[in-house]
């Protein structure tokens, strides 16, 4: 069985993705630590709510602490096989970089390398997307390396946009893809 550590900033829909599929046996794994860099973030509530240890990890509760070391050293407590960054908006460092090589997984709005990079997330990439004309958009699931959005892709999955396609419209449909790559770049990790 595979041991999960999330890193989220806010809802961490991701997260909850990886605990139904591993509550329903679809992988075989667990989410063995939760850590985020906000105080109020809802994926530290809904972590309590499944009893999964969780942490807040900023300068405030780590003062002139190695905010990196200290996250590396509670993923590596937890004997973490993979890291899922489920909308974590930090940008990963290098200690955890190195002790977690090809384990950091990063789920990315959009057909990377395309609207990839510092700033691009959630409403901003399906702007950008929607702006562009492009005809089509996806998920990219990818290992994280030291910069934003350039590593190693493990699966892409793409859909065709509507001629009327809004924001809207193209980030729920984003998401309900995003939910089925999550779990097949999972699954073909895990086996």
């Amino acid at each position: 069985m595979k041991r999960i550590g999330i890193l989220s900033s806010h809802n961490g829909s991701g997260f909850e993705y990886i605990q139904k599929a591993c509550e329903d046996k679809i992988l075989d794994a667990q989410v063995v630590v939760v850590i985020s860099n906000n105080t109020s973030a809802k994926v530290l509530q809904k972590a309590s709510l499944y009893n999964i240890p969780n942490f807040i990890v900023n300068s405030k509760t780590y003062e002139n602490q190695d905010l990196d070391l200290v996250i590396t050293n509670l993923l590596k407590e937890f004997k973490c096989d993979y890291i899922f960054l489920s909308g974590y908006m930090k940008k990963i460092e290098k200690n955890l970089i190195s002790e977690f090589k090809n384990k950091i997984i990063n789920t990315h709005p959009a057909l990377l390398p395309k609207f990839g990079g510092q700033g691009m997330y959630g409403r901003y990439v399906h702007e950008a997307v929607i702006k562009a004309k492009e005809k089509f958009s996806g998920v990219t699931i990818h290992f994280v390396d030291e910069n934003y959005d350039e590593g190693e892709y493990i699966l892409q999955k793409s859909l065709e946009l509507s001629n009327d396609e809004t924001v809207e419209s193209l980030e729920n449909k984003i998401k309900n893809l995003e939910k089925e790559a999550i779990l097949e770049a999972l699954k073909k990790l895990f086996n």
